[in-house]
């Protein structure tokens, strides 16, 4: 069984930065493709971020974050991070970090959507004041 924490999350002001981390338990967790989703209140769940698995060699975003944000993984410590940069209020949200084994079989996953994730966290709070 893997099982994701994230950790990190808190208050920040408008156009801060913040980081935050994501640890997997497991002997595999190069193996899966990794992602970063979140959901403010009221919204639905949103994709934010995503790795490939191995090295991590590619990456993806939301327009949304594109160029303020950055995923990425620590393959020997089992741990994904969510570097956020230039933060806005609209950016208040939990965020969520979640695991794809699906991916390594199929390298045409489209990681950006929700339903092709096997494991979830249980979310950190991002709260961004104006």
């Amino acid at each position: 069984q893997v099982q994701l924490v994230e950790s990190g999350g808190g208050l920040v002001q408008t156009g801060g930065s913040l980081r935050i981390s994501c640890a997997v338990s497991g002997r595999t967790f190069s193996t899966y493709a990794m992602g970063w989703f979140r959901q403010a209140p009221g919204k639905e769940r949103e994709f934010v971020a995503a790795i490939s698995w191995g090295s991590g060699s590619s990456t993806y975003y939301s327009d949304s974050v594109k160029g303020r944000f950055t995923i990425s993984r620590d393959n020997a410590k089992n741990l994904l991070f969510l570097q956020m940069n230039s933060v806005k209020p609209e950016d208040t949200a939990v965020y969520y970090c979640a695991a794809s084994h699906k991916a390594l079989m199929a390298p045409s996953t489209d990681l950006s959507r929700s339903g092709e994730y096997d494991y979830w966290g249980r979310g950190t709070q991002v709260t961004v004041s104006s």
